[in-house]
């Protein structure tokens, strides 16, 4: 099963399918989460503080990408501006942006130099909540303020052009963009004018369906989505995201991390379903990204490396067996068996697959799985012989996800 293609420049998204997510801001100074000010309770002037200490002097766009690449990554996401308001661009609404701290140099430019060089597609992220600027309707809702501050004018509409003209300075100013990632859906307001804007201005970018209006493709978040885990294939674009660290997307001093086996089995479950995948990683205050991140980053492209063929290209196919333990993609006349669960015992059965293939092998290892077509007892009602992968070598594969390449005479 294939997803639909757009037809259009957006299509490089089915092909670049596995991106880097980065979360930063204010927020990595403290170190605790990117919606440090929300979840503190703290006030808006308390957070704002920050601004005077932002100084990333080690910051190296380069050496970001450098690590995407050891992971296997061909995109990049960038957080533009989170719900505390402050903007990593240089942007002529409002001053509470990268220009006027310590650092005072365009980070997204920066960035955004660096991706058009090398050829990685850059989306980037916006927050429609913004807890900074006067004129955003805070009003004590899911990440949003208690309530106005001093000062404040609440107005929809204000905001709403005040976003738009940050939509237009992003669009504009960065060159061509991959995807516009809208954020956080506190309030039901539909208002297609802003999709339409970006695509007036950037028509290759995909967008995602946390705007005002219909995206291009579905987010799931955490591997919280129920379609994400009921669904053999997705029937439209999907792109999942997950960060390295369990309880903050932005960097946390003290985090508690996804092991490595997890993260495997979460990417090559959406992968192999036919989504989009973006693994997060928070950089540090001082613009480098922390060694545990990227200890995990390069642990993922080892494995990924390794099995790519069986995801870069290859349509999902796990409608072809009744076993859920596994999920099938094919490619021309290869047939490739994704152990995306922690296997309870060393044989896969195929059924209802009875070819032999003329070859099998763990793509993990380069070694020769044996194949055979055979009636087990399992199966003694249907007496049918089914194709079955016996002495998978699972416990030396423990902390990864095997994946075996059966090459059958013809397409399956």
């Amino acid at each position: 099963m294939r997803i639909p293609r757009f037809g259009d420049g957006r299509d490089w998204f089915f092909e670049k399918r596995f991106g880097l997510f980065l979360h930063w801001g204010l927020y990595a100074i403290p170190a605790w989460h990117e919606q440090h000010l929300y979840r503190l309770g703290l006030t808006r002037a308390e957070y704002a503080k920050l601004i005077h200490e932002f100084d990333p002097v080690r910051f190296d766009p380069d050496q970001w990408l450098d690590l995407a690449e050891e992971a296997g990554m061909e995109y990049v996401c960038f957080t533009t501006k989170h719900i505390d308001g402050f903007c990593l661009w240089d942007t002529a609404q409002t001053d509470y942006n990268v220009m006027n701290t310590p650092y005072a140099k365009d980070v997204l430019a920066m960035l955004a130099d660096a991706c058009h060089r090398r050829g990685f597609p850059l989306c980037l992220y916006y927050s429609k909540v913004d807890e900074h600027h006067p004129n955003f309707p805070n009003a004590g809702g899911p990440y949003e303020l208690p309530g106005p501050e001093a000062g404040d004018e609440p107005d929809l509409e204000k905001y709403k052009a005040f976003v738009k003209e940050q939509v237009r300075e992003l669009c504009t100013n960065y060159g061509e963009l991959g995807g516009f990632w809208w954020d956080v859906q506190v309030f039901e307001h539909s208002d297609p004018s802003f999709n339409e804007l970006i695509r007036s201005l950037q028509p290759n970018a995909v967008i995602n369906d946390r705007g005002f209006s219909e995206g291009d493709f579905d987010t799931a978040e955490r591997d919280w989505s129920k379609p994400a885990d009921e669904l053999l294939a997705f029937e439209r674009p999907m792109e999942a995201c997950q960060s390295v660290g369990m309880e903050s997307w932005g960097y946390k001093e003290d985090e508690d991390y996804y092991t490595v086996p997890y993260l495997l089995q979460s990417l090559d479950k959406i992968l192999a379903k036919g989504g989009n995948y973006l693994l997060n990683v928070g950089p540090m205050a001082d613009g480098t990204i922390a060694p545990k991140h990227a200890e995990l980053l390069r642990a993922v492209g080892r494995w990924y490396q390794t099995v790519r063929e069986a995801l870069d290209g290859a349509e999902p196919a796990s409608h072809l067996t009744d076993s859920r333990e596994v999920l099938l993609t094919r490619k021309g006349d290869a047939l490739y068996v994704h152990l995306f669960r922690t296997p309870r015992g060393d044989r896969v059965l195929l059924n209802p697959i009875d070819a032999l293939p003329r070859k099998a092998t763990l793509l993990n290892t380069g070694a020769e799985v044996e194949a055979r077509v055979d009636l087990v007892p399992s199966f003694h009602q249907q007496k049918k012989a089914y194709l079955r992968l016996r002495n998978l070598p699972v416990e030396d594969l423990v902390g990864t996800v095997p994946v075996v390449k059966l090459e059958f005479e013809e397409s399956r």
